[in-house]
């Protein structure tokens, strides 16, 4: 959710960190999700066979010489989950272009710990299957379901550091990727060339949208997604793949700082001439100073966690609970090949193959939490819904896809609970959760003491860096904040840079160099602490009486300010600002890693004491 400052810079609220925002999205969906299933299972045991026959619905749709003659359940299954796997997919590409996997040698482990958390489990379901009418089901035993997972994490609550969340997401990934890989060749039953080939020119026009200018690149990017499906619904492939496909193709960045202005100046320009012309440019630069991944994640994020998952679930969750059917399903192995593979299955090769790689690599490939990190991930994996049922479905029919699916109702509960359990019983334990390995430094100029202004002891474990803008309100409300943390943390150094914000704050330059020319004569933290408290008073006669109340030498002062000696090491800062993705004030790092969630004292608290315990 984007909110305007005063100023009217674009903030985000709370969640400000697209990780976050993603996070908190899937887990609070996954109440909805919860819902959806016991409400299917009533559905399914109160109706007798109604809530089989409105599934089973067929709902053809003809445009022209083209038809689709589909069933209500098949609709969501490969229709409307296009777009879920079209949100896994961003968040994949997010992870490459700007997360933890921009360094390429952190993808191995999670790559590994998710392939070997796919293979283990099959084998074990293989083992109760290796023949029968059970064998073909093996597909199931593959994946987690994204959002019951973070919805138990949620529940687990703030002894999951984000790192935990991040490498989980990881996994994920890998787990969605290669499962809608299995379901496009090991259950397509036959595949018409015809098809394939325009699927394939129209993923190839797609990938080549990138070159064409914003304006037009919507319209042809969403009419080549639509082909895309449409022909891999003629080629007999499940086309619920192209979601995770376009996902895949649509880069993420950062807004930069040069691109916010020319918007700001559009917005202007409207203001002071409110034209349909204006209007339309001013609408159009604001919205490409945001990646199309940022756009289609906002625009598709919550449809798909709110609605189209739990609308999955009430779809494919009925089934008929008869004291019959569970108790076979109790020795039924088809339930319970699915049910072991993913309890045992997936923490064993999460862990196992973690465990694995630093051992034969000695250390160079390790993971980026701790051991404790590793076994919750490993468990909360096993947490199966979305994917399992949508590839049961294909592979069973009658009573088989009636155990299958309680089979993986029968591990998510299971997985969910032991998890819990599991979280619960290392509440507290840090350093056991995150381990030592090191975050991406994201801070592209390093701290230097004899050149930046630094509060708090000189060899402080944690360092937070701030970019801020002495005009900027949202600077203005954090400086308690950060003054609050110095009180309370003995521990840290606390670093201002500048990063005036010219386009909106117009008297953030002149600032700026007030608390430079303030420095010359030993007084920047006096002046910084009262340019930020009288923000609405940045003229020259007040900066002027601010240096008075200073007692600084004011004809040196004035000097220093009118010359502009400081206007080269405030642009060496915005300069740093832009090689590090800067776009908007307040921006912190803490020890050289952007912080993007919250700013409030507790949300920077826990970020700085989960450095504290890796660091220490």
């Amino acid at each position: 959710m984007t909110e305007l400052d005063p100023s009217g810079m674009s903030r985000t609220s709370a969640a400000t960190s697209p990780l976050r925002a993603f996070l908190r999205t899937e887990a609070a969906s996954a109440a909805v999700l919860v819902a959806a299933i016991v409400i299917a299972l009533i559905w399914a045991n109160l109706s007798g066979t109604g809530y089989e026959s409105f599934w089973t619905t067929e709902l053809p749709i003809r445009i022209g010489p083209l038809s689709a003659n589909l069933d209500l359940r098949t609709w969501v299954n490969s229709g409307l989950m296009t777009l879920f796997f079209l949100v896994v997919g961003l968040e994949a590409r997010r992870e490459f272009d700007l997360g933890e996997l921009r360094e390429r040698r952190r993808l191995v482990l999670p790559l590994a710990a998710g392939l070997a958390g796919m293979v283990v489990p099959v084998l074990i379901y293989l083992a109760f299957n290796h023949s029968g009418d059970g064998l073909h089901g093996w597909g199931a035993a593959m994946s987690t379901d994204t959002a019951l997972a973070l919805g138990v994490l949620a529940v687990a609550g703030k002894q999951v550091p984000d790192r935990i969340r991040t490498f989980l997401l990881t996994v994920f990934v890998v787990d969605d990727v290669v499962s809608l890989v299995v379901i496009a060749v090991a259950y397509t039953s036959e595949v018409h060339v015809v098809g394939l080939l325009v699927a394939i020119a129209a993923y190839g026009g797609l990938l080549a949208t990138r070159r064409v200018p914003y304006r037009q690149r919507r319209v042809l990017f969403a009419a080549l997604a639509v082909v895309l499906w449409c022909a891999l619904l003629a080629s007999g492939i499940d086309p619920v793949v192209t979601g995770l496909a376009v996902g895949l193709a649509t880069s993420a960045y950062l807004p930069r700082r040069d691109a916010l202005e020319q918007a700001t100046t559009l917005v202007r320009l409207f203001r002071e001439q409110p034209t349909p012309e204006l209007v339309r440019e001013a609408t159009t630069g604001l919205t490409a100073t945001l990646s199309a991944n940022a756009r289609l994640q906002h625009t598709y994020h919550s449809a798909t966690s709110y609605v189209i998952v739990p609308l999955f679930a009430l779809a494919n969750a009925g089934i008929s609970l008869r004291p019959s059917l569970l108790s076979d399903a109790l020795t039924a192995p088809v339930a319970v090949g699915l049910f072991v593979a993913f309890v045992v299955g997936k923490p064993v090769a999460v862990a196992g193959t973690s465990w694995a790689l630093m051992k034969t690599t000695h250390g160079s490939v390790r993971p980026s939490v701790g051991w404790a990190g590793v076994v919750g991930s490993g468990l909360i994996a096993g947490v199966p819904f979305t994917v399992s049922l949508l590839i049961a479905d294909l592979a069973f029919t009658g009573t088989a896809l009636q155990e299958a699916k309680i089979g993986v109702l029968a591990g998510a509960v299971a997985a969910s609970v032991i998890t819990l359990g599991f979280y619960r019983l290392m509440a507290g334990h840090t350093r056991a959760l995150l381990g030592t390995g090191r975050q991406l430094v994201d801070l592209a100029t390093p701290v230097d003491p004899s050149r930046d202004h630094l509060r708090g002891p000189a060899d402080a474990v944690v360092t937070v860096v701030e970019y801020g803008d002495f005009e900027c309100p949202w600077t203005q409300m954090a400086a308690p904040t950060a003054r609050e943390l110095l009180a309370r943390n003995s521990d840290i150094r606390y670093v201002w840079r500048h990063l005036p914000l010219h386009d909106v704050h117009p008297h953030a330059q002149l600032a700026a160099e007030a608390a430079e020319s303030a420095g010359r004569q030993g007084k920047f933290w006096p002046m910084h602490d009262l340019l930020l408290a009288n923000q609405e008073n940045l003229e020259l006669e007040h900066i002027l009486k601010y240096a008075a109340e200073l007692q600084l030498d004011l004809k040196r002062f004035r000097t220093d300010l009118t010359s502009h000696d400081f206007a080269t090491r405030i642009a060496q800062d915005i300069d740093s600002a832009d090689r590090s993705g800067v776009a908007g004030t307040p921006t912190f790092f803490i020890n050289n890693h952007r912080h993007d969630g919250p700013q409030d004292l507790g949300s920077l608290t826990e970020a700085i004491r989960q450095s504290v315990a890796t660091a220490s």
